[in-house]
Protein backbone atom coordinates (compact mmCIF):
# COMPACT_ATOMS: atom_id res chain seq x y z
CA UNK A 1 0.00 0.00 0.00
CA UNK A 2 1.41 3.56 -1.34
CA UNK A 3 0.59 6.15 1.60
CA UNK A 4 0.84 9.55 0.11
CA UNK A 5 0.55 12.38 1.76
CA UNK A 6 -1.96 15.38 2.18
CA UNK A 7 -0.58 17.37 5.17
CA UNK A 8 -1.79 17.93 8.70
CA UNK A 9 -5.67 18.09 9.60
CA UNK A 10 -7.29 18.91 12.64
CA UNK A 11 -10.64 16.83 13.05
CA UNK A 12 -11.82 17.13 16.21
CA UNK A 13 -9.37 19.68 17.49
CA UNK A 14 -6.53 16.54 17.20
CA UNK A 15 -3.92 16.78 14.55
CA UNK A 16 -3.05 14.01 12.02
CA UNK A 17 -1.62 13.87 9.09
CA UNK A 18 -3.82 13.40 6.30
CA UNK A 19 -3.21 10.78 3.19
CA UNK A 20 -4.31 10.10 0.02
CA UNK A 21 -7.59 7.86 -0.25
CA UNK A 22 -8.98 9.60 2.94
CA UNK A 23 -7.14 7.74 5.88
CA UNK A 24 -5.48 9.89 8.85
CA UNK A 25 -2.97 9.07 11.33
CA UNK A 26 -3.68 10.88 14.40
CA UNK A 27 -0.73 12.43 16.43
CA UNK A 28 0.36 11.85 19.62
CA UNK A 29 2.51 14.75 21.38
CA UNK A 30 5.96 12.76 22.79
CA UNK A 31 5.59 10.37 19.85
CA UNK A 32 8.52 9.07 18.39
CA UNK A 33 7.68 9.98 14.12
CA UNK A 34 10.34 8.79 11.19
CA UNK A 35 9.40 8.80 7.38
CA UNK A 36 11.47 8.43 4.32
CA UNK A 37 10.45 10.61 0.96
CA UNK A 38 10.64 8.33 -1.75
CA UNK A 39 10.50 9.10 -5.42
CA UNK A 40 9.04 12.32 -6.98
CA UNK A 41 6.74 14.92 -5.55
CA UNK A 42 2.92 14.47 -7.45
CA UNK A 43 0.38 17.02 -7.31
CA UNK A 44 -2.11 15.91 -4.63
CA UNK A 45 -5.05 16.99 -6.40
CA UNK A 46 -7.74 19.03 -4.85
CA UNK A 47 -11.20 19.34 -3.37
CA UNK A 48 -10.79 15.61 -2.36
CA UNK A 49 -10.47 14.74 -6.19
CA UNK A 50 -7.14 13.32 -7.08
CA UNK A 51 -4.77 15.00 -9.74
CA UNK A 52 -5.36 13.88 -13.79
CA UNK A 53 -1.82 14.00 -14.56
CA UNK A 54 -0.01 13.34 -11.33
CA UNK A 55 1.95 16.28 -11.94
CA UNK A 56 5.30 16.59 -10.66
CA UNK A 57 5.35 19.81 -8.78
CA UNK A 58 8.47 21.25 -6.98
CA UNK A 59 9.47 20.31 -3.66
CA UNK A 60 9.30 23.90 -2.08
CA UNK A 61 6.34 24.46 -2.91
CA UNK A 62 3.55 24.91 0.46
CA UNK A 63 1.09 24.58 -2.01
CA UNK A 64 2.05 21.74 -3.50
CA UNK A 65 -0.46 21.35 -6.29
CA UNK A 66 -0.21 21.88 -10.37
CA UNK A 67 -1.23 25.18 -11.69
CA UNK A 68 -5.03 23.04 -12.61
CA UNK A 69 -5.33 21.81 -9.27
CA UNK A 70 -4.42 25.23 -7.77
CA UNK A 71 -7.16 26.95 -9.91
CA UNK A 72 -9.50 24.03 -8.90
CA UNK A 73 -9.07 24.50 -5.30
CA UNK A 74 -9.04 28.46 -5.33
CA UNK A 75 -12.57 28.56 -7.23
CA UNK A 76 -14.10 27.02 -4.33
CA UNK A 77 -12.10 28.93 -1.96
CA UNK A 78 -13.70 31.49 1.08
CA UNK A 79 -10.43 33.16 1.36
CA UNK A 80 -10.04 33.60 -2.61
CA UNK A 81 -13.49 35.61 -2.22
CA UNK A 82 -14.66 33.22 -5.54
CA UNK A 83 -17.59 31.70 -3.17
CA UNK A 84 -20.46 34.22 -3.44
CA UNK A 85 -23.74 31.88 -2.71
CA UNK A 86 -23.21 30.09 0.33
CA UNK A 87 -26.60 29.69 2.32
CA UNK A 88 -25.08 28.64 5.29
CA UNK A 89 -24.31 31.29 8.51
CA UNK A 90 -20.52 32.49 8.97
CA UNK A 91 -18.71 33.79 11.86
CA UNK A 92 -16.34 36.41 12.14
CA UNK A 93 -13.01 35.90 14.26
CA UNK A 94 -10.35 37.80 15.38
CA UNK A 95 -7.27 36.14 15.38
CA UNK A 96 -3.92 36.40 17.62
CA UNK A 97 -0.42 34.78 16.92
CA UNK A 98 2.11 36.96 18.97
CA UNK A 99 2.84 40.02 20.21
CA UNK A 100 1.59 42.90 18.03
CA UNK A 101 0.50 40.18 15.59
CA UNK A 102 -3.40 40.04 15.14
CA UNK A 103 -5.79 39.45 11.82
CA UNK A 104 -9.26 39.46 11.62
CA UNK A 105 -10.80 36.77 9.54
CA UNK A 106 -14.16 34.61 8.25
CA UNK A 107 -15.34 31.23 8.64
CA UNK A 108 -18.49 28.77 7.96
CA UNK A 109 -20.09 28.21 11.31
CA UNK A 110 -20.13 24.89 10.74
CA UNK A 111 -16.69 24.18 10.94
CA UNK A 112 -15.95 25.78 14.63
CA UNK A 113 -12.41 26.34 15.97
CA UNK A 114 -11.08 24.20 12.63
CA UNK A 115 -10.27 27.03 10.97
CA UNK A 116 -8.31 29.09 13.97
CA UNK A 117 -6.30 25.64 14.48
CA UNK A 118 -5.17 25.28 10.90
CA UNK A 119 -3.78 28.90 11.05
CA UNK A 120 -2.01 28.41 14.30
CA UNK A 121 -3.79 30.75 15.90
CA UNK A 122 -2.46 30.62 19.79
CA UNK A 123 -5.80 33.02 20.90
CA UNK A 124 -9.08 34.14 19.17
CA UNK A 125 -12.53 35.17 19.78
CA UNK A 126 -15.35 35.53 18.13
CA UNK A 127 -17.42 38.95 16.85
CA UNK A 128 -20.34 38.25 14.94
CA UNK A 129 -22.29 35.93 13.04
CA UNK A 130 -24.37 35.84 9.90
CA UNK A 131 -24.65 35.49 6.13
CA UNK A 132 -21.06 35.33 3.89
CA UNK A 133 -21.18 38.25 2.22
CA UNK A 134 -22.22 40.30 5.59
CA UNK A 135 -19.10 38.51 7.51
CA UNK A 136 -16.74 39.51 4.20
CA UNK A 137 -17.97 42.84 4.18
CA UNK A 138 -17.08 43.25 7.73
CA UNK A 139 -13.64 41.49 7.70
CA UNK A 140 -12.57 44.41 5.15
CA UNK A 141 -14.29 47.25 6.97
CA UNK A 142 -12.65 46.29 10.14
CA UNK A 143 -9.44 45.59 8.42
CA UNK A 144 -9.37 49.21 6.89
CA UNK A 145 -10.98 50.62 9.92
CA UNK A 146 -8.58 48.84 12.75
CA UNK A 147 -5.47 48.43 10.69
CA UNK A 148 -4.85 44.79 10.95
CA UNK A 149 -4.16 42.46 7.81
CA UNK A 150 -6.26 39.52 6.57
CA UNK A 151 -2.83 37.30 6.06
CA UNK A 152 0.38 37.34 8.22
CA UNK A 153 3.36 35.73 7.12
CA UNK A 154 3.28 32.24 8.14
CA UNK A 155 7.40 32.59 9.06
CA UNK A 156 6.06 34.89 11.69
CA UNK A 157 3.77 33.44 13.01
CA UNK A 158 6.53 30.38 13.67
CA UNK A 159 9.10 32.15 15.29
CA UNK A 160 7.19 33.74 17.98
CA UNK A 161 5.79 30.34 19.04
CA UNK A 162 8.52 29.73 21.59
CA UNK A 163 8.58 32.34 23.61
CA UNK A 164 4.79 33.51 23.84
CA UNK A 165 3.52 35.98 26.92
CA UNK A 166 1.42 34.71 29.72
CA UNK A 167 -2.31 33.40 28.92
CA UNK A 168 -3.78 36.66 30.31
CA UNK A 169 -1.50 39.09 28.11
CA UNK A 170 -2.61 37.01 25.22
CA UNK A 171 -6.67 37.41 26.15
CA UNK A 172 -6.08 41.22 27.05
CA UNK A 173 -4.70 41.97 23.01
CA UNK A 174 -7.63 40.00 21.41
CA UNK A 175 -10.00 41.90 23.64
CA UNK A 176 -8.74 44.76 23.14
CA UNK A 177 -9.62 44.37 19.54
CA UNK A 178 -12.58 43.21 20.07
CA UNK A 179 -13.70 46.49 21.97
CA UNK A 180 -12.57 48.48 19.08
CA UNK A 181 -14.48 46.60 16.77
CA UNK A 182 -17.60 47.05 18.45
CA UNK A 183 -16.67 50.58 18.21
CA UNK A 184 -16.50 50.33 14.33
CA UNK A 185 -19.96 51.37 13.40
CA UNK A 186 -22.59 49.84 10.23
CA UNK A 187 -21.31 45.85 10.74
CA UNK A 188 -23.98 45.48 13.48
CA UNK A 189 -26.77 46.47 11.14
CA UNK A 190 -26.09 42.84 8.68
CA UNK A 191 -24.29 40.64 11.43
CA UNK A 192 -25.11 39.49 14.75
CA UNK A 193 -22.38 41.06 17.43
CA UNK A 194 -20.84 37.77 19.90
CA UNK A 195 -19.68 39.06 23.19
CA UNK A 196 -16.16 38.64 23.77
CA UNK A 197 -14.96 35.57 24.75
CA UNK A 198 -11.39 34.30 24.90
CA UNK A 199 -10.19 31.11 23.61
CA UNK A 200 -6.87 30.15 24.03
CA UNK A 201 -4.98 26.98 21.93
CA UNK A 202 -1.42 26.76 23.90
CA UNK A 203 -3.04 23.07 25.41
CA UNK A 204 -4.07 22.33 21.33
CA UNK A 205 -0.74 22.71 20.44
CA UNK A 206 1.22 21.87 23.32
CA UNK A 207 3.40 25.18 23.10
CA UNK A 208 4.39 25.71 26.48
CA UNK A 209 7.79 24.81 27.83
CA UNK A 210 8.86 24.74 23.81
CA UNK A 211 12.74 24.95 23.12
CA UNK A 212 13.91 27.79 20.75
CA UNK A 213 13.86 26.97 17.44
CA UNK A 214 16.70 26.25 15.25
CA UNK A 215 15.44 25.83 11.74
CA UNK A 216 12.79 24.99 9.44
CA UNK A 217 12.64 22.36 7.02
CA UNK A 218 13.10 24.00 3.58
CA UNK A 219 11.94 20.96 1.33
CA UNK A 220 11.34 16.80 1.25
CA UNK A 221 13.94 15.25 -0.74
CA UNK A 222 14.07 11.64 -2.44
CA UNK A 223 15.63 9.39 -0.25
CA UNK A 224 15.42 11.62 2.69
CA UNK A 225 14.61 11.55 6.31
CA UNK A 226 12.60 13.08 9.01
CA UNK A 227 12.86 12.14 12.27
CA UNK A 228 12.36 13.08 16.10
CA UNK A 229 10.05 12.95 19.04
CA UNK A 230 6.78 15.57 18.01
CA UNK A 231 6.78 18.43 21.00
CA UNK A 232 4.32 20.42 19.17
CA UNK A 233 2.04 20.94 15.97
CA UNK A 234 0.26 24.29 15.53
CA UNK A 235 -1.31 25.37 12.17
CA UNK A 236 0.27 22.99 9.72
CA UNK A 237 3.72 22.60 11.14
CA UNK A 238 5.40 19.97 13.10
CA UNK A 239 7.66 20.94 15.65
CA UNK A 240 9.55 17.88 16.64
CA UNK A 241 13.09 17.14 18.89
CA UNK A 242 15.42 15.91 16.27
CA UNK A 243 18.24 13.21 16.98
CA UNK A 244 20.78 15.59 17.50
CA UNK A 245 18.65 17.66 19.81
CA UNK A 246 17.56 20.47 17.26
CA UNK A 247 13.75 22.09 18.22
CA UNK A 248 13.04 21.96 14.07
CA UNK A 249 9.69 22.88 12.28
CA UNK A 250 8.54 20.91 9.67
CA UNK A 251 5.65 22.53 7.59
CA UNK A 252 3.44 19.79 6.62
CA UNK A 253 2.08 21.36 3.53
CA UNK A 254 5.48 20.00 2.15
CA UNK A 255 4.64 16.35 2.81
CA UNK A 256 1.89 16.89 0.41
CA UNK A 257 2.43 14.40 -2.82
CA UNK A 258 5.17 12.30 -1.44
CA UNK A 259 5.17 8.78 -0.71
CA UNK A 260 6.48 8.29 2.48
CA UNK A 261 7.72 5.01 3.56
CA UNK A 262 8.04 4.35 7.67
CA UNK A 263 11.64 4.61 9.33
CA UNK A 264 12.41 1.63 11.60
CA UNK A 265 14.13 2.76 14.58
CA UNK A 266 12.90 6.05 14.13
CA UNK A 267 15.12 7.85 17.20
CA UNK A 268 17.77 5.35 17.41
CA UNK A 269 20.58 6.10 15.45
CA UNK A 270 18.64 7.47 12.58
CA UNK A 271 19.99 10.28 10.95
CA UNK A 272 17.68 13.47 10.21
CA UNK A 273 18.74 14.19 6.16
CA UNK A 274 16.45 16.79 4.53
CA UNK A 275 17.39 20.23 3.94
CA UNK A 276 17.34 22.44 6.86
CA UNK A 277 17.05 26.61 6.59
CA UNK A 278 19.26 27.48 10.37
CA UNK A 279 16.89 30.07 12.47
CA UNK A 280 18.66 33.22 11.63
CA UNK A 281 17.73 32.58 7.78
CA UNK A 282 14.34 31.85 8.48
CA UNK A 283 13.35 34.72 11.03
CA UNK A 284 15.33 37.12 8.15
CA UNK A 285 13.18 35.80 5.51
CA UNK A 286 9.67 36.01 7.50
CA UNK A 287 8.24 39.17 6.09
CA UNK A 288 8.65 37.88 2.80
CA UNK A 289 7.17 34.22 3.43
CA UNK A 290 4.08 33.06 2.17
CA UNK A 291 0.95 34.40 3.15
CA UNK A 292 -1.57 32.08 5.41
Amino acid sequence: MEWRCRGLGWAGGVPGLRWRGGRVSALAYGQELGFRAVGVRRCPGARGNPCPLEAVVSGRATGGRCGECARLDRAHSVAADTLLDDPQPYRVYLAWFGPGMTKVGITAEARGEARLLEQGAVAFSWLGRGPLMAARRTEEVLRQALGVPDRIAYERKRAVRHALPPVEERAREVEELHRRAREVGGWTETLEPLEFAPRDHVGAFRLDGLPPLDGTVTELVDGGVVTGRLLAAAGPDLHLLDPDGRCLALDTRLMGGWALQGVQGAGEGVVFSVPVAPRAVTEAEGAQGELF
